[in-house]
């Protein structure tokens, strides 16, 4: 009996982690597919550059804005019906936004980000009740398969555009197909499992905690680089004298990238005495492939794209660190997630919009890196604060 429960024990093992790895492969590529074929969607629609600016921001936005649902959808189905909803959702989200004219796209890409916000703030959960000997470990591999597949789908959108006769509405569609593979794993791991009773109400409040907020910052700003990457990089480097495709496969080289680091920075940060040199040393390398991309001579745009693809992985492994790290307990860890990831993803989606109005209205690529430089500096400063060894909810 001993031997049949064990060998079931590793089999739902074996099938949680199968399923969570197709989950994070689908975490991305709603928002990076749009970036490489941007321009050719606005051209299509008449979309100025605040338009396109709005369609980079609305996932982003989405993402904070759904955090909390997350825990109540958890609450009434339990947190992999919960996410196998929120897949369905995306899949069917994904399908219909590129053949529904510019309401449509707008709307069914703030849906995929909303669905990706509550999967973003239930899996971390998931990893630490199913493996917590293990949850460092798993969340550098649930990492670098998120990393994977936003890389894949900013790397080839645009071919299949070109495969599919000029055409940017299937290859978008297209990543509907993964969504749907995912969700029907996800479906055949479900096994029975019950709905967890509605845990206490917590007694304090994160939200007047000052390292809570401090996290929460350095989550929001690295993301607002990252997304504001996602959805421009390819049309800045086109606007530079880039074809598309080079755009894009540079967009899709440098989130590759950030699988090594996504693993290494917070292995090399836990032999540190804290996470504040590893902060500043991340965000520098974004700072520095930001500048050569948008202000160096062309022909170094492959170590630019490389060097920012090290730092942003770095920068958002190190915020999923914090989150563990400055907790004391599981549930605190679980409630730091939810709160970081609304506020930050929130703010985050202030950084595509506000990159689209400075290049609509100065009609040039220099005022915006500006801007994205105060952001790394003000992440720096943030981070500095989260990095130190503290935890949240602490007198």
């Amino acid at each position: 009996m001993t031997g049949k429960t064990s060998r079931r024990q590793s089999r739902n093992a074996i099938m949680m982690f199968v399923g969570m790895m197709l989950v994070a492969l689908n975490l991305r590529p709603a928002l990076t597919s749009v970036g490489p074929v941007l321009k050719t969607i606005g051209d299509s629609l008449s979309l100025s550059s605040i338009g396109q600016g709005v369609l980079t921001t609305l996932p982003v936005l989405l993402l904070g804005l759904a955090a909390p649902i997350a825990p109540r959808a958890a609450r009434k189905l339990g947190m992999e019906r919960a996410v196998l909803a929120a897949l369905i959702i995306l899949g069917v989200a994904l399908i219909a936004r590129p053949y529904l004219g510019v309401s449509g796209l707008f709307l069914g890409t703030a849906i995929a980000g909303g669905c990706i916000g509550v999967m973003s703030v239930l899996l971390p959960g998931i990893v630490k009740r199913d493996f917590p000997d293990s949850a460092s470990l798993m969340t550098g591999i649930y990492t670098a398969a998120l990393c994977t597949g936003a890389a894949v789908a900013a790397g080839t959108t645009e071919p299949l555009r070109i495969a599919f006769g000029n055409a940017w509405h299937p290859a978008l569609a297209f990543w509907a197909i993964p969504v749907v593979i995912a969700a029907v794993v996800w479906w055949l791991q479900l096994d029975g499992k019950q709905v967890p009773k509605a845990p206490r109400a917590p007694k304090k409040s994160l939200f007047k905690d000052t390292l809570a907020w401090q996290i929460a910052f350095y989550m929001g700003l690295q993301s607002s680089l990252a997304y504001t990457i996602f959805g421009w990089l390819p049309t800045i480097l086109q606007d530079r004298g880039i074809d598309a495709v080079n755009a894009g496969l540079a967009l899709s080289v440098s989130i590759l990238m950030q699988v090594p680091s996504a693993i290494a920075a917070p292995w090399i940060a836990s032999h540190m005495r804290d996470q504040r040199a590893m902060v500043v040393l991340v965000m520098l390398a974004i700072l520095i492939g930001i500048g050569g991309s948008i202000y160096a001579p062309i022909e170094g745009v492959w170590l630019w794209v490389v060097l920012l693809g090290l730092g942003q992985g770095g920068a958002f492994s190190i915020a999923l660190t914090l989150l563990a790290v400055r907790a004391r307990d599981a549930e605190t860890a679980a409630r730091l997630s939810g709160m970081a990831q609304s506020v930050g993803y929130t703010m985050a989606a202030l950084g595509p919009l506000f990159v689209g109005i400075l290049h609509e209205k100065f009609d040039s690529w220099s005022v915006a890196g500006g801007f994205l430089g105060l952001i790394a500096i003000s992440a720096i400063i943030a981070g500095l604060g989260a990095g130190r060894r503290r935890y949240v909810l602490d007198q």
